[in-house]
């Protein structure tokens, strides 16, 4: 309007001042009569302007209506999560909501993603956060706090504390003479040969390539670490504790407890031969291939509660301690009797002695508890909710068994084999992976190894899972060890698994939360 009038002025026609404004914009003969229409308008009255569409009103979205968008957002979060912008469509359509924010039509797909992204939304892959599965279970709990925390504060004081503001240096105020206790934390991974990344920067000419179906081939890794020395290796760096198991029926077997066994006396004849002047402990996850007891360890599990011929059936084993397989590929097997219980300082015997009339048998549950001076005449061998009973003592024979002290003190193969060369074991509790550190070196050493170039060779995936494990920095493990600390005292304050979650990555860098945690998390509304 402005150059139109400046050249009417200037002595240019009226309409041809109007066309020629009209051809400088790039318009034509019905802007040229806009430009009068406005330029009479404003004549006539000077405050009549015409709004521009770019700015003031015209520019204002309806999405910036708080009570529409919060309408929207609660109409969204109600939906779950897998949300669309279709959805935000269809609800825009409903004629009560269009009459309450006087709409006329709904919006097209592409606004409709535009607004989700105002309410907060991205499209994106969602992050994983800690699991939750089972974690907060009342057993799980009551492992956690009443078994591992008072066995992992029972080492944690003798241990060395790295700086959580310069990690290759200790704590101040540690004994430098005090003998040390060094924690290793175990586990396995298992590495796939088709394993890449999937985001990267890709050229805008850069064609599809073909690309092996599946995942490939496997490679599992089982190894010790320390904030300490990183994986477990002797002083000269020569022998290691790692080991390289291509898990599959057709191929090594599977990574049983007798392999577990294996891995611990390689890391256990290590240790004891370059790391003499320090004690130490092994953390291994509460997996049932880590626990397991001996074939013939007291157990009430298969008991008869009558007196019978019964025994455990057990791998026969050779010289070496592997198990001897048939012609047939099948693992030989044979009943040995149960180890004996003991009662009240004694050894009590489960089997019928030589000149007794049932000699060599079982004597039957019914027997065993008789002689402990239970009365079992009216109580069944095994109740019908028998696993769904918890807490139950007294409700049937095998329930009472289960709670005898010696019944539920075995220990487990992995303890009794490392707890006689001196070296405790520690389980951690089930679903608590963010106990164990070394699952942080696993996604480290994942990340580096997506990176490497793609191959199907078995011999690429060993040589790259190996080059990738070698390149987790120390730094980087004692940073992780640094947070698991974190989550153990986070529990150890009483917290839960989300609060635990919630505390820890607020103060990240430290080893302990503060006292006022608590009131902290009240104030936040984390329950």
């Amino acid at each position: 309007m402005e150059y139109f009038l400046r050249a009417y002025v200037s002595g240019t026609p009226w309409t041809a001042a109007a066309l020629q404004t009209a051809k400088f914009i790039g318009k034509g003969a019905y802007m040229s009569r806009t430009v009068r229409q406005w330029s009479k308008a404003y004549i006539l009255n000077r405050e009549n302007l015409p709004l521009s569409k770019c700015s003031g009103d015209w520019a204002k979205s309806r999405i910036n209506d708080e009570d529409l968008r919060e309408e929207l957002l609660t109409h969204l979060q109600s939906l779950g999560k897998y949300v669309t912008a279709t959805a935000v469509v269809d609800y825009l359509a409903r004629p009560d909501v269009q009459q309450r924010y006087q709409l006329i039509k709904t919006i097209s797909l592409a606004t409709a993603q535009r607004w989700m992204e105002n309410c907060g939304f991205r499209w994106t892959t969602a992050k994983n956060g800690q699991y939750v599965d089972g974690h907060e279970r009342e057993d799980v709990v009551n492992y956690r706090q009443n078994t591992f925390l008072p066995a992992w504060y029972s080492v944690y004081p003798k241990t060395r504390k790295w700086s959580s503001v310069d990690v290759s240096k200790l704590e101040e105020g540690q004994s430098l003479t005090e003998r040390r206790t060094v924690v290793w934390f175990h586990d396995e991974s298992t590495f796939y040969a088709h394993d890449r990344r999937q985001k990267r920067w890709v050229h805008k000419d850069e064609k599809s390539t073909p690309l092996p179906k599946g995942e490939g081939l496997s490679l599992m890794v089982a190894d010790f670490v320390s904030a300490d020395y990183g994986w477990l290796r002797s002083r000269d760096g020569k022998e290691s504790a790692r080991i390289l198991f291509r898990a599959g029926k057709a191929r090594d077997g599977y990574f049983a407890n007798d392999e577990i066994i294996q891995h611990a006396e390689k890391a256990m004849k290590i240790l004891e031969k370059d790391y003499p002047d320090e004690d130490h402990v092994f953390i291994f996850d509460n997996a049932t291939t880590h626990l397991k007891r001996a074939d013939d360890a007291l157990s009430a599990r298969q008991m008869p509660k009558t007196c019978k011929d019964w025994g455990v059936n057990t791998a026969v084993r050779d010289a070496q301690g592997h198990q001897i397989r048939g012609t047939d590929g099948k693992v030989v097997m044979q009943k040995v009797r149960i180890m004996n219980g003991f009662h009240n300082g004694a050894p009590q015997e489960f089997y019928w002695p030589e000149g007794h009339e049932n000699a060599g048998m079982f004597k039957g549950m019914a027997t065993i508890l008789t002689e402990r001076g239970f009365d079992v005449s009216k109580l069944k061998a095994q109740c019908k909710n028998f696993e769904g009973t918890p807490g139950a003592t007294n409700c049937c024979c095998r329930h009472i068994l289960y709670c005898q002290p010696d019944f539920a003190g075995v220990k487990s193969r992995l303890e009794t084999t490392c707890g006689a060369r001196g070296f405790q074991v520690i389980f951690l509790p089930k679903f608590h992976c963010e106990l164990n550190f070394i699952e942080q070196c696993w996604g480290y050493a994942k990340r580096l190894y997506r990176g490497y170039p793609l191959s199907s060779k078995d011999s690429d995936l060993e040589n790259n899972m190996i080059k990738a494990l070698d390149a987790v920095p120390l730094t980087s493990m004692r940073k992780f060890a640094i947070r698991s600390c974190r989550f153990i005292d986070a529990y150890h304050k009483g917290l839960n698994g989300r609060q635990a979650a919630w505390a820890t990555k607020k103060y990240r860098g430290h080893r302990v939360l503060p006292s006022s945690i608590l009131s902290e998390l009240d104030a936040a509304k984390v329950i």
